[in-house]
């Protein structure tokens, strides 16, 4: 009985102490350990859990200046939802069931942490001014003020940020811990904003609080790449020297070492030799066999800063070949490639495609993949336009042949592209490519000569031009397998053996490649309609490439030779009066014989805006200008629906004078016309009109001058536009359904994707991952589709994983979406391959480059095929 009444005191003194309602010495004893060693640890463990896995997936860019802080990955965050919510739920208990502990306010902090991760951004700033307030933990409250500084940074709040850091400032007794993590958001607070120096200052003052050497070494590595940005060589090196203490991951210090070095010894060195040898020793260590992309992208740098830039290209095109752990770098390689070929060559095309294959590795909210994105926009528009010139003009030139001539032609032309292929097979065998998009690099061979057939690439080569001259465009069988075909039916296939070397394929797949004499001729335009596209391409983009080449790449002289073209092949070309104006500016910057084209402008077209400009060309431009322009307007509109049609005509002319180029040049003009209508001839009415309608850009502006004109028609030519006007409103309502995919019942306005005629485009196949392994023919018959279809195109096939559920073969690359979509129909009517699921078939899709990029972050494949459906189809 004594034992029995002792345990039920102990219950009754336990059952009394569980209460949260009274706040005896008790209770707050029993609440604060079971709310920290129960809730409030479970919650912090498993957000401790998901801030780690974070930090273990990210990807440190060594070659560019690490962030002070390593950013969270949304798909981290979302991947780890059930955790989080666990944490949230552990830290609402320690709240809820134990109000009269002293870790309520930790609790607290904790649920503004996991609102701020989950990027509810108000309710986090909240939470976190709550415990501010309430806490009676300095440590805690700064920690929370601390916390609240960095997400104001991120929100870009910088008035916020100033007065906490202001408030910060004036608080005593920060804890060490406190006092490193205030400096290393002072830190980010400085990157932020742009401050370098402020940057270096925060991060120097931040390493004398640090407890952890990881965290030393990685912020020492930090200022020595700030350092060595700024030019202070010797700080660099001290700070790559002591980034190498603290255990770092091996990639941190082979940078450390690469980069001290540099700074050391590298780049003032005179004696080439050792450098090189440097350089070749780190290729050759084992232990760099995943960073071998860096080493010969720091060697091809450092060759360049001695000026021998085709070493430098060769070191560039090997680098992008060389494996690597992080991407990033192949595409730091092309952008490089880029801007060489941009700098050194004026090379638009290849400086397109390079970028292009920049994009496909940097990750597009990167600030260089914007830059790059924003710099592709005109040589996108470029390559296009030079490409179709080149192309419509080479089959213009040969439909004025004879039969015979032209079949000279496409015979000397299969001869020397054979004669191509035989002076790659002779040069160095090409390493197997490790990027689908390894676009421009010079094909090299492996080959040397060996009497073995396989080994010796030049025999291959003579091999399979001497095979296709016999046979043509077939596939290397043996009759045994040509006769199995029959009894496929009846029995297993026996399996094909395997090539002796992937060469054998590889130089088959060149020769395939290579057109037949009809492919050639059945190219040749040989109609009127189709020599008539060919011209108004050839029009448009002789028109089209002069502007771009002059506003935005700012060659004049180019620009000068395509307007040029344009008005001497193309005298009737509506755009003649904008060439007249633009050659005219061209002209005045060459400091060359300007008046010629006022003198055009002002007898071929005395009513165009563009002569207006010439003969004033000191008139007020810009806003004011709108403005003064549109109160003219308005005065002249007044006078003329006044009867007033000398005043309206005499305003008009004096708001043209005074501003030629303004957004209402075109309506002031229409109003012109119209007041001619009432006070000139029918004709001159009518022709002032048709004028008007070819030269103006402005669609509603063109339908009301068409509306104007057809009371000035006559029935037969009211019977001969009406057609016309219904053709040309259908192929608009066409047109603008495919752009706005309004006959799917979808807007293409709330998709993440961006149609573009322009832009370089690849062909994808998707299927599951045993489906791909089941279809081994789809690549030997995507060769042979191509060389009987796309010969001339160079196409090129890869595979790569998506994610688990996905592995897709890409076709690349086509320069714009009329291609890839003349591909796609040929693709969908004639391939046909065994073992291809006729669902992926349907299933494949055109996509550009930029949008390859946002679709491969989400791997949502079926948004991308709605979008698809509604731009393309």
């Amino acid at each position: 009985m004594r034992i029995i009444s002792r345990l039920s005191v102990v219950i009754l003194i336990f059952c009394g102490a569980c209460s949260s309602e009274r706040n005896t010495f008790i209770n707050r004893t029993f609440h604060n350990v079971t709310a920290h060693f129960n809730a409030y640890y479970l919650a912090d463990v498993k957000l401790k859990e998901v801030e780690t896995e974070v930090f273990q997936k990210y990807k440190e860019d060594y070659t560019q200046i690490l962030p002070v802080f390593i950013p969270f990955d949304s798909a981290t965050i979302q991947a780890n939802a059930e955790k989080l919510q666990s944490s949230r739920e552990l830290a609402s208990k320690a709240i809820e069931w134990h109000k009269i502990s002293s870790w309520v306010d930790d609790s607290y902090y904790l649920l503004g942490k996991l609102d701020y991760y989950q990027s509810h951004v108000d309710d986090a700033q909240n939470t976190f001014k709550y415990v501010n307030v309430n806490s009676k933990s300095p440590d805690l409250r700064h920690q929370t003020l601390i916390t609240l500084l960095r997400l104001y940074v991120d929100q870009g709040e910088f008035e916020n940020a100033n007065f906490t850091i202001d408030y910060l400032s004036k608080e005593n007794r920060i804890s060490e811990a406190n006092r490193y993590e205030l400096y290393r958001t002072l830190a980010y607070y400085y990157e932020k904003r742009g401050d370098k120096s402020g940057v270096i200052g925060a991060l120097d003052k931040a390493i004398e609080y640090s407890q952890s050497n990881k965290e030393k070494s990685r912020i020492n590595f930090i200022l020595a790449q700030r350092y060595q940005r700024e030019g202070f060589d010797a700080l660099a090196h001290e700070y790559y020297e002591m980034s190498l203490a603290g255990n770092p991951p091996y990639e941190r210090s082979f940078y450390a070492q690469l980069y001290a070095q540099q700074v050391a010894e590298l780049n003032a060195s005179k004696d080439l030799r050792k450098v090189r040898k440097y350089y070749n020793d780190l290729y050759e260590d084992p232990k760099n066999r995943d960073l071998k992309d860096v080493v010969i992208y720091e060697r091809a740098l450092f060759e360049e800063k001695q000026r021998d830039i085709d070493l430098t290209l060769e070191l560039l095109h090997q680098a992008a070949k060389e494996p690597g752990s992080n991407p990033r770098v192949k595409g730091y390689i092309y952008q490089k490639l880029a801007e060489i070929n941009l700098a050194e060559f004026k090379d638009y095309r290849a400086t397109k495609y390079y970028l292009d294959s920049a994009l496909i590795y940097i990750n597009e909210s990167d600030p260089v993949a914007i830059a790059i994105t924003s710099q592709k926009e005109s040589l996108d528009q470029y390559v296009f336009h030079y490409e179709r010139i080149q192309s419509n003009d080479s089959l213009l030139k040969l439909a004025k042949l004879t039969p015979d001539e032209q079949k000279l032609v496409a015979e000397n032309y299969i001869k020397s592209e054979e004669e191509r292929l035989m002076q790659e097979a002779v040069a160095l065998q090409k390493p197997q490519s490790t990027s689908l998009f390894d676009n421009l690099l010079a094909f090299s061979d492996r080959g040397s000569g060996s009497s073995f057939y396989f080994d010796n690439s030049v025999a291959m080569q003579q091999g399979a031009i001497d095979f296709r001259r016999t046979w043509g465009n077939r596939p290397l069988q043996d009759n045994w397998r040509r006769s199995a075909v029959s009894f496929q039916s009846a029995a297993p296939a026996a399996p094909e053996p395997t090539a002796p070397d992937s060469t054998v394929t590889e130089t088959e797949s060149l020769v395939s490649q290579l057109p037949t004499l009809d492919q050639l001729i059945a190219e040749i335009p040989n109609s009127p309609a189709q020599i008539e596209t060919l011209n108004l391409e050839l029009e448009e983009s002789y028109f089209e490439l002069g502007k771009l080449l002059y506003f935005d790449l700012k060659e004049i002289e180019q620009s000068v030779a395509n307007l040029v073209t344009l008005v001497r092949v193309y005298p009737n070309s509506s755009r003649k009066p904008e060439a007249y104006y633009l050659l005219y500016l061209a002209q005045k910057d060459l400091k060359g014989n300007s008046e010629q084209y006022v003198s055009r402008l002002n007898l071929e077209f005395p009513d165009s805006q563009y002569t207006f400009s010439v003969n004033n060309p000191d008139a007020a431009s810009g806003n004011l200008a709108y403005v003064e322009s549109s109160k003219r307007y308005e005065q002249a509109y007044h006078a003329y629906y006044a009867g007033q049609y000398q005043s309206s005509k005499t305003i008009i002319k004096s708001a043209l004078e005074e501003y030629p180029l303004t957004r209402n040049t075109e309506r002031l003009l229409l109003l012109d016309i119209m007041v001619s209508g009432k006070t000139e001839s029918r004709a001159r009415y009518r022709e002032r009109l048709e004028n008007y309608i070819q030269n103006t850009q402005d669609l509603n502006l063109v339908e009301l001058a068409r509306n104007m004109l057809k009371p000035l028609l006559s029935q037969a030519e009211l019977a001969e536009l009406n057609p016309k006007e219904k053709e040309a409103n259908d192929s608009t309502q066409v047109e603008n359904k495919e752009l706005t995919g309004k006959g799917e019942n979808e807007t293409l306005s709330e998709s993440p994707y961006e149609y573009s005629e322009t832009s370089t485009h690849i062909f994808v196949i998707a299927m599951e991952p045993r489906q791909a392994e089941a279809a081994t023919s789809l690549l030997p018959d995507l060769d042979n589709f191509h060389s009987a279809n796309f010969s001339k195109e160079r196409l090129r096939t890869g595979e790569m994983n998506m994610n688990r559920e996905h592995a897709i073969f890409i076709i690349s690359p086509f320069s714009n979406a009329e291609k890839a979509k003349e591909y796609f129909s040929k693709f969908q009517q004639e391939f046909k391959s065994e073992g291809l699921p006729d669902e992926a078939k349907s299933n494949a899709f055109v996509i550009t480059l930029a949008n390859f990029q946002v679709l491969n972050q989400s791997k949502n494949l079926e948004e991308y095929r709605a979008f698809f459906k509604s731009a393309y189809k």
